[in-house]
């Protein structure tokens, strides 16, 4: 009898765990439209990473996974048809005292919002302004 009563919780919290994680997941994965980790300096061409992709009518945003040695300056364009968009994302650092230690976090500023007007194929050119050995991963997500 009390193995019932250990076991039942026990499975109960699994499965609220395992459906909530499934629900989760693809909710994330779904909505980046365009990635690369720039962690190589073969990925650039004359010093830039060019690539393209196609993009529906919609909101879009930028998010990156920066750290200490990624570019100071991370400049992106992108260009469609009937869309331009043009920003120098800076890095900035945020130190964290704990009291017993001190560590940063990295995070780069800038224009992160797109409104893409109708569906059409997107170039992108990412300039890292020399600094090619820094690592930065690059999302693009719709809303």
């Amino acid at each position: 009898m009390n193995k019932k009563i250990i076991v039942i919780p026990i499975v109960a919290l699994i499965v609220v765990f395992v459906v909530n994680f499934s629900l989760e997941q693809p909710e994330r994965e779904g909505n980046t439209v365009f990635h690369v980790t720039l962690a190589d300096p073969n990925l650039y061409s004359n010093g830039v990473y060019s690539d393209s992709f196609v993009l529906d009518e919609g909101q879009y945003s930028f998010r990156f996974v920066p750290n200490g040695s990624s570019p100071e300056i991370l400049s992106i364009s992108l260009n469609g048809e009937s869309f331009n968009f043009i920003e120098d994302f800076k890095l900035e650092s945020t130190s964290h005292q704990t009291g017993i230690s001190e560590y940063f976090t990295w995070k780069y500023t800038g224009k992160e919002i797109l409104e893409i007007s109708e569906k059409q194929e997107i170039s992108i050119i990412i300039n890292p302004n020399g600094k090619i050995m820094g690592s930065v991963s690059v999302y693009i997500l719709q809303n």
